[in-house]
């Protein structure tokens, strides 16, 4: 699905701003039907459990809905009308009047709806959004409803981070001729100083289309006529992490010498290649320094907030990472186009978070449910599952920063089951874009010798709280096992190895003589501890961190204020460990650190 871009032939209004806001009710049940009741507002893009002081707001299991009146501009006569929302957590209902026009399941994905036919130009119209945050075993994330004594619903769910809800994206009015370009494909590859650029565009009937592609000066560099092609741009400037290069190739539906339609894809010549233990970008190794990160900041919850956005980048460069994992769900298309802009290179990851009903057997000591079973995770959740991947690679494509796929989160990989339930899925991502890697981020408990999908995939991720979770506090046990850890995966599957997820909860400005867990000294004691073992085993490409910033979890004993494993605070405050990482990854860069003495 094309993002929205204004153009010679098209034009988009943004409806971010104060809707009008209810949560679901006797007055306010689906199918929704005339205004709002009530006096209530609420910003948009913004979660909106953290926006009022009203506890059952902030707990509210079900539909919620947002309410404005919408004006058409009355230069649109004539052109195809569409409403686009970014995201709508979990699942979403929009209504033109009392008329449902669009439904979508998939907290983190585009959905829109032509609503030319039920929309005058120059008039308004009355524009209804429900928004439902309940999740259950066949939605991603998973999840649990119950109802108490009082009839309350109350969720549970099984990943560590709040459960947000709402229109936490920007929403959009646009116009586009009936004949359109509906999609743009650019796959890139290098022949010696020779950029390729095979493309493949999808208009709305048939058409005639012609493509350029501009540098970035807007300096035609390379033409094409037809729905597909391969264009050749010689002395390309290729885009390099830390060294971003965009070109456009402009697609163009024509009806003789008149351009009908117009629209201008951003993307950069690179290639990504997995040989043997190396990631390679360019055909050169890259090693990955960064973060895994979330969408969460103080009021807004997940809401998009350019300012953040802003600000976030710039710690990452100062801090000198090169690299960040959407951890765990896609972020809003602007985060990626901000890393394509600015050469900081991500590891693309679905809602996939969850998939393991091993770990609530382990943390409260019961036998686990199995996790993949008719009743629990099963065909269903499959096939939301695919169509979660369909929709996110539809979407990030494109973005050269996006080096890799992520298909899911600590999903219990070592029970029976698993492989049934994610081969198809790897196979499916593979066959959906065959140019990038494929990865999934490893569990603690899934060891070398019991995961069972390993070796489907290109890249092996590692989440590991050696020092934390298991060996709390005792620093040379946790090394020595860690170490053992890392060396049986590269000895058993000879890939390349990334550590998608280390670190430990610190309090800033908790302090000790001694490495004393949640300490300042400890959280840097405890990273200095792993980039030892780093560099000492071959196989390791990459370091990212959890987290780059505290975020706000559920409910807790073991959560004091949300999980306080940033290198950063929630409101983006350096920990001790932030200049020790500085330290570290200004002196490497892009390139594999060597050093230490073998155990």
């Amino acid at each position: 699905m094309l993002k929205p871009r204004p153009t010679a032939t098209r034009e988009i209004v943004n409806l971010d701003g104060i809707w009008r806001f209810a949560v679901e009710g006797p007055e306010t049940a689906a199918p929704w039907s005339g205004p709002l009741p009530g006096a209530l507002e609420a910003a948009v893009p913004a979660s909106y459990n953290d926006l009022f002081t009203d506890p059952s707001i902030r707990d509210h299991v079900g539909w919620a809905w947002y309410q404005r009146d919408v004006w058409v501009p009355r230069g649109w006569a004539g052109e195809r009308v569409f409403v686009r929302f970014d995201a709508a957590t979990h699942a979403g209902r929009v209504y033109v009047g009392d008329r449902l026009v669009a439904e979508h399941t998939g907290g983190y994905t585009p959905f829109e709806a032509d609503i030319t036919d039920l929309v005058a130009p120059g008039a308004p119209f009355r524009l209804t959004v429900g928004v439902d945050n309940r999740l259950t075993n066949v939605t991603l994330p998973p999840g649990t409803i119950t109802v108490t004594r009082d009839g309350r619903r109350s969720q549970t769910y099984l990943h560590d981070f709040y459960n947000y809800a709402g229109l936490a994206r920007s929403v959009w009015l646009y116009s586009a001729p009936a004949l359109r370009v509906e999609d743009v494909t650019v796959v890139t590859t290098i022949d010696g100083t020779t950029g390729v650029v095979d493309y493949t565009v999808t208009a709305s009937g048939d058409a005639e289309v012609a493509v350029r592609v501009l540098d970035a000066t807007g300096g035609e560099v390379a033409r094409g006529e037809g729905a597909a092609g391969s264009l050749r741009i010689e002395n390309a400037v290729l885009w390099r992490p830390g060294a971003a290069y965009l070109y456009d190739l402009v697609a163009e539906i024509r009806d003789g010498d008149t351009v009908t339609d117009s629209y201008p894809q951003p993307f950069g010549i690179r290639t990504v290649e997995v040989r043997g233990a190396e990631f390679l970008i360019n055909g050169e190794p890259f090693y990955f320094t960064g973060f895994g990160k979330h969408e969460d900041t103080p009021v807004r919850g997940k809401g998009h907030d350019d300012a953040y956005l802003v600000h976030d980048f710039q710690l990452l460069d100062w801090v000198g990472a090169n690299s960040f994992r959407t951890s765990h769900y896609p972020y809003a298309e602007e985060v990626l186009e901000f890393a394509d802009r600015h050469g900081i290179v991500v590891i693309d990851e679905t809602a996939a978070v969850g998939l393991n009903l091993a770990v609530a057997g382990g943390l409260t000591g019961q036998a686990p449910t199995p996790t993949f079973s008719p009743e629990t995770f099963n065909d269903e959740t499959q096939t939301a599952h695919a169509r979660h991947l369909r929709e996110l690679i539809a979407r990030d494509k494109n973005h050269p920063s996006v080096v890799m796929w992520c298909v899911a989160n600590e999903p219990s990989s070592t029970e029976e089951g698993a492989r049934e339930y994610f081969e198809p899925l790897i196979a499916l991502t593979r066959e959906l874009d065959p140019t990038r890697p494929v990865t999934i981020a490893s569990v603690i408990f899934a060891t070398c010798e019991n995961d069972r999908i390993a070796d489907l995939l290109d890249v092996i991720c590692l989440n590991r709280y050696y020092g934390w979770y298991l060996d709390t506090g005792d620093l040379p046990a946790a090394e020595a096992r860690l170490e053992a850890d890392l060396r049986g995966w590269a000895a058993k599957f000879g890939k390349p190895i990334i550590m998608s997820e280390y670190g430990a909860d610190t309090l800033p400005g908790l302090h000790s003589v001694w490495d004393s867990p949640w300490t300042e000294e400890f959280q840097r004691s405890f990273l200095d501890m792993y980039h030892r073992v780093f560099d000492r085993v071959p196989e390791v490409v990459g370091e990212q961190v959890w987290n780059f910033a505290d975020f706000q979890t559920s409910n807790g004993i073991h959560r004091v204020d949300g999980n306080r494993k940033g290198v950063f605070t929630r409101d983006r405050r350096p920990k001790a460990a932030a200049r020790a990482l500085r330290e570290r990854w200004r002196r490497i860069g892009h390139h594999k650190p060597t050093g230490g003495e073998p155990r």
